[in-house]
């Protein structure tokens, strides 16, 4: 591989100032570089040291200046900006924004840290801790010493739980089963805490309304001797009446039309009497039944904070509501009663949004698209949601042999949500998410100037549902899409004849039957270190219809419907992501897909728009979209070829993506993607095509970095990548690391591959 010189002296001169940040300082000033922490003692293990050593590390204040390989560059950037004359502009945002202020020895309060470690020593259960403290100084360079000498750890002997025979006692020792705190294990204030928040939580359950975590105490007997503590659960005595009385639920009193704004909207003027609720809404803007389904609680209840949340979670997840408020006060009626209210703010119930964007894509092609959906959020009054859009797009491809084969797609959708399980039978979900019933209408017509046009029709009727917030599934009873050409060019049409797979591409298709996906994510779990995404999707079309008919395309008995063959297959996709946590700046992203098809009955192969396609800006990078396979089939040899659109009936994908911030709101990436496409069956015209099990020496290997500028609201990607291995090269050759010259102009345009693209590719 070869650099330029200059890049290599741009690396070297940032290394050597890197290390240059001590000469910016002021005399008699040190830079702060972070504690020397070492914990001894005979009485704790070894693994013990290593792990008290992390945990101390992290609490010593303040933190020195973050660093990255070795080096300091944010500092650096720091140092380099010098004081800007001005307030504002580029050298104040490169030094406040970008750079990082020193954090100076004089800074460190030696004293403020040991106590902290000392407290935190006794709180895990290590009473007797010592702790030395020092500095070392080292040019201009200072470090804040500390041994720790922790002594042995304290051991739960026995807990406690109350004995009373009063009715809140009770209810808090049958909880002693799934208690936090186990005999034996070491002593920790942490575990104490989410102790009484656990006897909290499972009151809540069973109608303490008004009880909270701070009536418990845990009392701590260090006395029974060879470093053992016995912990004492117990209500403390200033306990409150109403934190130790069951609450039930009396009237429930529904606003569905409140606003923030104008309190005199909550007036009883307009009482509507439904089942256990009192509705007040002098627009009868909704039809009471959706609070059936979304309320959990009725008359005479039992408090319990599960149905709460259930409850709230299920109105907001409604969708059409903007402000959801929830309040519980003490009912007038005698006895232990809460009234419950609900304070309801609709959104807009009709709104219209226009997107315009730009595109472009690593198959040469730059376009634009312009979206107009028009929106009814509350369509026949139960929260249902109407969406009708209009879209239209051009793609031009502006470099390239095919320039002048422009792409042309207009087309409209319609979809209406009912905020229910829409079915002959009743179908009801315990999930805190509203289940829901879509049905979508939609038209595209797409137009490849001097080849071809399409007309595509689709229509969907199915379920989407969420056990919880990780677990979503979605089944279409039926999914329909029927694709018909028209105004085929002779152009096209001769091409065809030398390369008999563009034929596909305008065959007329019908494909119906029933397709299910599942969905687990854990990734808005942002403290756990490993989070993971997983989908499964499956595709079965003409399963029934080709069993009542007995097709089979081997036999000639080919059904046609409208006079079009019916598809009938069996395809499955999944696809698995994995997201390391390496520090809170840095990640580790990795993904692999694998899908499979299987035509069968009716059909000879997949239809084309089902088949699997690979390469591209979401893909693997270093290669221009749909341009890889299949197998180890060359798409170069196809010079007649308007658009890579190689496809397979097997994928198998692999991604690697390390990500870190650089400053502000720029990320940078280094990526490595492999795989490839194949087909189950042999095509003479396609040599290599096959899969076989010499498959795992058929992938495409591509490698690139990139810059991510994350607004929020918006993630605009840059990648520049390149390929490592070409799986059409003959075999012994596939790699192509010792080919890599990026001063060559001809190596570039060849293999250097640019793309840009809205959010993460996974």
């Amino acid at each position: 591989m070869k650099l330029h010189h200059s890049c290599c002296s741009l690396i070297l001169l940032f290394l050597v100032s890197s290390c240059s940040n001590t000469k910016y300082l002021a005399e008699g000033e040190l830079l702060y570089v972070g504690p020397k922490i070492k914990v001894e003692g005979k009485e704790v293990s070894k693994k013990e040291r290593k792990s008290l050593k992390k945990e101390f590390t992290g609490l010593v204040r303040p933190k020195p200046n973050k660093k990255i390989l070795g080096l300091r560059p944010k500092l650096y950037i720091y140092n380099l900006a010098g004081q800007p004359k001005k307030e504002k502009g580029f050298r104040s945002w490169l030094r406040n924004k970008v750079g990082e202020p020193p954090v100076l020895f004089s800074k460190v309060d030696l004293e403020f840290n040991k106590q902290v470690l000392q407290s935190y020593s006794e709180n895990r259960g290590y009473f007797n801790t010592q702790i030395a403290t020092d500095s070392t100084r080292k040019g201009k360079k200072a470090t804040a010493d500390f041994v720790i000498n922790p002594g042995k750890q304290y051991k739960i002997k026995q807990v406690i739980f109350p004995s009373d025979s009063a009715t809140l006692e009770k209810e808090i020792a049958n909880t002693q089963q799934k208690s936090f705190l186990k005999t034996g294990e070491g002593y920790d204030l942490e575990k104490i805490k989410a102790e009484r928040e656990r006897i909290d939580a499972n009151l809540k359950e069973i109608g303490y309304f008004y009880f909270n975590p701070d009536f418990i105490k845990v009392q701590v007997d260090s006395t029974v001797g060879n470093h053992q503590v016995d912990l004492l659960v117990k209500t403390k005595e200033e306990t409150p009446l109403s934190a130790r009385q069951v609450y039930k639920i009396n009237e429930i009193v529904i606003y569905p039309n409140f606003s923030i704004s104008n309190k005199q909207q909550v007036q009883t003027d307009s009482i509507l009497k439904h089942n256990d609720f009192t509705i007040i809404d002098q627009m009868n803007t909704f039809n009471p039944r959706i609070f059936d389904r979304t309320l959990y609680f009725k008359k005479g209840d039992l408090y319990n904070r599960t149905h709460h949340n259930l409850t709230l979670n299920r109105l907001v997840n409604l969708g059409t509501f903007k402000f959801v408020k929830n309040q519980f006060k003490i009912s007038n009626t005698p006895g232990n009663f809460l009234d419950a209210y609900y304070y309801l703010t609709p959104l807009t119930k009709k709104a219209i949004r226009i997107e315009a964007l730009a595109k472009t894509n690593s198959a040469n092609y730059t376009g634009t698209e312009l979206n107009i959906n028009w929106s009814n959020r509350n369509t026949f009054r139960g929260a249902e949601l109407l969406t009708i859009s209009a879209f239209g797009g051009l793609e031009v491809q502006l470099a390239g042999q095919n320039k002048g084969f422009d792409v042309y797609r207009v087309g409209t959708e319609m979809s209406l949500i009912w905020p229910r399980f829409l079915a002959p039978i009743a179908l009801k979900s315990s999930s805190g998410f509203v289940p829901r019933t879509k049905a979508t209408l939609g038209y595209e017509y797409q137009n490849r100037s001097k080849l071809y046009s399409l007309n595509s029709f689709k229509a969907s009727f199915g379920y989407l549902w969420k056990e919880n917030i990780r677990k979503e599934h979605q089944l279409n009873v039926t999914e329909i899409s029927f694709v018909s050409p028209t105004n085929v060019s002779d152009l096209y049409n001769e091409q065809i004849k030398l390369n008999a797979s563009l034929g596909k591409v305008i065959e007329k298709q019908l494909i119906f039957g029933p397709t299910y996906s599942y969905t687990f994510t854990n990734t808005m779990q942002s403290t756990k270190k490993n989070t993971i995404y997983f989908k499964a999707g499956l595709d079965v079309a003409g399963t029934i219809a080709g069993l009542a008919t007995g097709a089979n395309v081997k036999k000639g008995d080919t059904i046609k419907v409208f006079k079009v063959p019916f598809s009938q297959y069996g395809k499955l996709e999944t696809e698995f992501r994995h997201y390391l946590k390496l520090t809170e700046k840095t990640q580790l992203a990795s993904r692999i897909i694998v899908g499979a098809g299987l035509p069968y009955g009716n059909s000879a192969e997949l239809p084309f728009i089902k088949q699997f396609f690979i390469g591209g800006t979401n893909s693997i990078r270093a290669f221009r979209a749909r341009s890889i396979g299949p197998g180890t089939y060359n798409p170069a040899v196809e010079t007649n070829s308007f658009l890579p659109d190689q496809s397979g009936d097997l994928k198998l994908e692999m991604n690697s993506e390390y990500r870190a911030k650089l400053f502000s709101v720029v990320y940078g990436a280094l990526f490595v993607d492999a795989g490839n496409i194949w087909l189950v069956n042999e095509n003479t015209e396609k040599p290599g095509s096959r899969f076989s099990s010499k498959f795992l020496n058929e992938l495409a290997v591509g490698t690139g970095a990139g810059l991510r500028f994350d607004f929020s609201f918006l993630v605009l990607r840059t990648d520049f990548s390149f390929p490592l291995r070409k799986p059409y090269l003959p075999e012994g050759k596939r790699w192509v690391l010792d080919q890599v010259d990026f001063g060559s102009r001809a190596w570039r345009k060849d293999n250097l591959v640019f793309n840009l693209a809205i959010g993460y590719p996974f």
